[in-house]
């Protein structure tokens, strides 16, 4: 078989900042400062952005409802604030949004309803991908599925297909978001972690949407609430799914065998400063700092371009433009001689 290769002009041509011990220890000392909550910035970030969300999701269940279909192009405003509500749920499930473990807790749950997320089981799962990224020796949670070239080349034909295929734009970006939120997320079995950690929290979570979804239905008509909904949660999904890819599958990430593995020089090597205008920073939450995030996931949100802005350092580490992310997408393999992923 040909041996995978990046192509000629696919290289960032950025130079790789590579960290010593003491600058690592420099940089986390210096994220120490920013992890504790603030309970007025945060109850105001989820209220203004809850409020606004649940405006445009009554006018488009309105629209579909009423035939004034013009009101259902809020679901572009609409899918990027649920993006951003996924953002506090994410924080609620580190615990970092609030000062307090039990509104963490309600609001990360109250908000699974709309993000289609099962607050508790996802926040475990979460919690072993900060533990494993970038680890070889600890893949399978919480991770998009990369192979090693050697692993690649071990497989036989048809598990080859089946890996390109999983790997090919058209799934990974397109259909797989929409199915892995909408579908995927109401079964407990085939689950990263076992059945037994998913079952309860899935299965509360699908007798919610039941009861919410299921309510509206009997009111307003199953179309109509399927008109409203799904367009704001597979944009909600396609936008979620692209930012998980673009924080760790980028060129120069970090990946190491268990042995070398460390997990602060992973978290700055490996995750990526996905650099983006502030409007968009605003829609995601800031997880495009998502360098500072791995390095300390106690750091709120609304605190990391504080913690960016006061230490230039980080602002030159593991930098992703979305011109440059856009050449991520044929990424599939992990070379370790060149210390790079590659496309097939």
């Amino acid at each position: 078989m040909s041996v995978p290769h990046v192509a000629p002009g696919r290289s960032f041509q950025r130079p790789v900042v590579r960290l010593d011990d003491a600058e690592i220890r420099r940089l986390s000392r210096h994220c120490l400062r920013y992890r504790d909550a603030d309970d007025r910035a945060a109850w105001f970030q989820f209220g203004t952005t809850f409020a606004l969300f649940l405006c445009a999701a009554g006018l488009m269940l309105f629209g579909a409802a009423s035939g004034a279909y013009a009101l259902l192009a809020l679901f572009l405003p609409a899918g990027g604030l649920l993006v951003r509500l996924f953002g506090v749920q994410h924080d609620c499930g580190h615990n970092s949004f609030f000062t307090s473990k039990r509104t963490n807790r309600a609001v990360g749950r109250l908000l699974s309803v709309f993000t289609l997320t099962p607050f508790g089981y996802w926040s475990r799962s979460h919690a072993v991908h900060h533990t494993t990224a970038g680890d070889l020796g600890r893949r399978g949670i919480g991770d998009v599925d990369t192979l090693t070239i050697d692993e690649y080349a071990a497989l036989t034909p048809a598990a080859r297909r089946r890996y390109r295929i999983y790997r090919h734009p058209l799934v990974l970006h397109l259909i797989g978001p929409p199915l892995y939120f909408v579908l995927f997320q109401r079964s407990p079995f085939a689950q990263a972690l076992p059945a037994r950690e998913a079952w309860r929290s899935i299965m509360a979570l699908n007798l919610a949407l039941l009861l919410l979804y299921g309510s509206l239905s009997v009111a307003l008509g199953a179309g109509v609430v399927a008109l409203a909904v799904l367009p704001t949660a597979f944009l909600a999904s396609w936008v979620g799914g692209w930012l998980f890819f673009v924080q760790h599958q980028f060129e120069d990430t970090h990946w190491e065998e268990s042995a070398q593995w460390r997990q602060q020089q992973a978290a700055l090597s490996g995750s990526s400063y996905y650099v983006m205008p502030r409007v968009l920073q605003w829609f995601t939450g800031n997880i495009g700092l998502h360098h500072i995030h791995h390095l300390n996931p106690r750091i709120p949100n609304y605190r990391l371009q504080a913690c960016l802005d006061a230490e230039p350092a980080l602002g030159a580490l593991s930098r992703l433009t979305i011109s440059e992310s856009l050449r991520c997408v044929g990424l599939a393999l992990w070379d370790p001689a060149q210390r790079k992923l590659v496309a097939f």
